[in-house]
């Protein structure tokens, strides 16, 4: 057997042993001192309310936590735990044509989330995230509506994900 296969084995099983502590897995999150994590349901009190997009998003967030991380999502109150609420759902004209009609249009979701690490208490956050897409005005929302929130709500998954679990 190669020094290099040598290597390489003893490699591999750096990255296993490590990789399953719960400290650090190859999505960068660290848990550290975690060994759950809650995620409570994240209620719309937006103005206009978007039927299950409150069950999409808790839904979409714990599935995060257990493909990137290694804790057990609980019910009641893990070790970590996320719980917030919609606080906006919204168009808005963006840019305007020279016949004063709207020629593409802001559409917006914005997440309030109150994240507790008991772990370490100074991870602890609120925080709200906000993201959009603009689509063009000849659209009726309700054509790109839900292909919209299916995007929107997939990166503030991940913002929320990353500013709890991700210290780069």
């Amino acid at each position: 057997m190669s020094v290099r296969n040598i290597l390489m084995i003893f490699f591999a099983i750096f990255l296993v042993v490590n990789g399953g502590c719960g400290i650090y897995s190859f999505s960068g999150a660290s848990t550290e001192g975690l060994k759950s994590v809650s995620i409570q349901y994240f209620q719309n009190r937006a103005s206009l309310v978007q039927p299950g997009l409150s069950q999409t998003l808790t839904d979409a967030l714990s599935d995060k936590c257990k493909a990137q991380t290694s804790l057990n999502i609980i019910n009641g109150l893990g070790d970590a735990n996320f719980e917030g609420e919609i606080s906006d759902y919204s168009t808005r004209p963006l840019t305007v044509s020279a016949d004063a009609t709207a020629a593409m249009n802001r559409f917006t979701i914005t997440v309030k989330v109150k994240f507790t690490n008991s772990a370490d208490p100074e991870k602890s956050f609120e925080e709200s995230f906000s993201r959009y897409e603009d689509y063009p005005s000849t659209s009726d929302l309700t054509d790109v509506e839900a292909e919209l929130s299916r995007k929107i709500t997939e990166m503030i998954v991940e913002d929320i994900f990353n500013r709890a679990f991700v210290n780069w």
